[in-house]
């Protein structure tokens, strides 16, 4: 680890002392900014970086907490900000015109919205980006830990453009709860009964294994059977379009058999029906 990053890392038992060093570094002027930014983008300066960096912890701090609400540590979703403050300093352009603040707090909010994503739930409630704004924004919508009215859904479905398919089912990913698979370590006499218990993995078991093996032989017979009851020709069909490791087109048996492909697939499909009655018999 790096001075850098040492000196970026939040220690985990002393979060308030973080943010308070944090607050203690003085906010960079527009021109002392400007000045910085243009030696690190044309001359590769990197202590012009660390000063850029360090000047805007505090804003990090500022964005992180309006996060808070999903359960994580917060000195998690603050390094997970700082990832987001590098990459923007590397990206920055001072030739653009605008101050490095309005431009990282793109990639600030980023980078924690990745890390909620990723630990929020166990299984995913959000993969696609429209799932992704609406689970942040549903969030953002609901003022209290309960179900969301018909209008509410109606409100945030128009505000959003989703139907309310889309909000009532992200909603009700939103509100299901993980549960532990193995038993708890600690022996108290809650009525939770652990996955673990219950769950077999059965897919071994001897028994199981040659009830599979003789229903496998079974339905092996019973499709040689009905073949057998075919004609040379469709049997020979239906082996090459459906046996076959490298199948054959109709058109490749057409002109076999000297016929049209469309006779070839009229063949094949009453050789299926047949094949299928006899089966089900």
């Amino acid at each position: 680890m790096n001075s850098l990053e040492m000196q970026l890392a939040v220690p985990t038992g002393n979060l308030e002392a973080y943010i308070q060093g944090t607050r203690r570094i003085p906010i960079l002027s527009a021109e002392k900014e400007k000045e910085l930014a243009v030696r690190l983008f044309d001359e590769g300066d990197l202590d012009a970086a660390q000063q850029l960096i360090m000047s805007h912890l505090r804003f990090v701090v500022h964005i992180a907490k309006s996060y808070s609400g999903y359960g994580l540590p917060q000195a998690d979703l603050i390094q997970e900000g700082n990832i987001g403050l590098m990459k923007a300093v590397k990206r920055f352009d001072p030739n653009v015109g605008v101050r490095l603040v309005s431009f990282a707090v793109y990639w600030i909010r980023a980078e924690i919205h990745e890390y909620v994503l990723r630990n929020w739930r166990i299984v995913k409630v959000a993969t696609t980006k429209a799932q992704r704004k609406l689970f942040f924004n549903l969030r953002s919508a609901k003022k209290a830990l309960t179900w969301l009215n018909s209008d509410e859904v109606d409100a945030v479905a128009e505000d959003l453009g989703v139907s309310r398919k889309d909000v009532l089912e992200m909603e009700s990913r939103m509100t299901r709860q993980d549960l532990a698979f193995d038993e708890p370590d600690n022996d108290d006499d809650s009525n939770f009964v652990a996955p673990t218990t219950y769950i077999q993995d059965v897919r071994h078991e001897p028994g199981r294994q040659a009830e599979a093996d003789n229903w496998e032989d079974h339905n092996h017979n019973r499709l040689e059977n009905a073949l057998a009851t075919l004609d040379d020709r469709s049997r020979d069909i239906i082996a090459r379009r459906w046996l076959a490791e490298k199948k054959s087109t109709l058109h490749e048996l057409a002109d076999v058999y000297q016929v049209s492909a469309e006779r070839i697939r009229q063949l094949e499909s009453n050789a299926l029906k047949k094949l299928k009655n006899t089966i089900e018999i």
